[in-house]
């Protein structure tokens, strides 16, 4: 039986396949570490069972086919065409009325009282593999607040399965366009102008060194991190004299404060790694 909502408390990584990369890791954060004291915002994830629903509702298996169809895999030389005309289908086309009331029923459900502020974000069921990285490729919207925002918002992250960047990359990595499908994260927003936003990493980066947490923050939204607007202040804790309880930081670079957006306009649209 389809599963259309899954909340963050019930992914685990064996359910990339469902809800994708980045939301399976959002059910793993929340699952395990909620519950220790680490603020995880909380969230539910809208699966592939349902971009597929919305797909064949409006009958656009086969016209989107036909667009791939055509497009110029040597030289892409029709590819913003042929992208632009695929997104046009998704975002015209109308959420099944059932799909809708599920989604509404979750977002209140999520916000209690009052509506909430959220970031809703697209997870492609074919990001995040070893073979294989979407990052960036697929839209996500910030500080969505109401239903019909939010039902729109939707449809727009599924629309960004067609960026041109992840058709190309589809046809460059030889994954079918009909097999990948989009799940959207829809979570918590986080008001990043009483804070700050960044990355952690739990091991080196670039050598793997895994004694070592790499850290990156700025004030304001996360996207002013992966944009380059402002240049983070860095971290590096080493992780035994940690553990140790004594001073663990072996080396700290702070950034240049530049100007950047805090909290960004309603319903501003990022890529998809940048949300705070």
């Amino acid at each position: 039986m389809p599963v259309y909502i899954k909340k963050f408390r019930d992914i685990v990584l064996s359910d990339l396949p469902l809800v994708g990369g980045k939301n399976a890791s959002l059910g793993e954060l929340f699952s395990r570490l909620y519950n220790k004291g680490i603020n995880v915002p909380d969230g539910f994830a809208i699966t592939a069972d349902a971009y597929w629903y919305f797909i064949d509702h409006n009958q656009l298996r086969t016209p989107l086919q036909g667009l791939l169809g055509g497009l110029d895999c040597e030289n892409f030389t029709n590819l913003a065409a042929t992208g632009a005309a695929a997104r046009k289908l998704i975002t015209e086309a109308h959420l099944p009325p059932d799909l809708s009331a599920a989604i509404l029923d979750a977002y209140k459900e999520l916000s209690g009282d009052a509506l909430a502020d959220l970031a809703v974000r697209s997870s492609a069921t074919a990001e995040d593999l070893p073979e294989a990285s979407f990052a960036g490729q697929h839209e996500s919207y910030l500080n969505i607040r109401g239903e019909q925002a939010l039902l729109g918002a939707v449809r727009n992250c599924f629309a960004s399965l067609y960026t041109d960047r992840a058709i190309e990359y589809r046809v460059v990595q030889q994954y079918p366009h009909n097999k990948v499908a989009l799940s959207v994260g829809v979570q918590h927003m986080v008001r990043a102008d009483k804070g700050c936003s960044g990355v952690g990493f739990t091991l080196e980066p670039e050598s793997g060194f895994r004694d070592v947490i790499h850290l990156a923050g700025v004030w304001g939204l996360g996207e002013n991190i992966v944009q380059g607007q402002s240049t983070p202040d860095e971290f590096l804790v080493f992780k035994p004299t940690l553990i140790r309880g004594h001073q663990a930081i072996i080396q700290k670079k702070l950034g240049k404060k530049e100007k950047s957006m805090i909290y960004g306009e309603a319903g501003s649209t990022v890529n998809e790694d940048t949300s705070p």
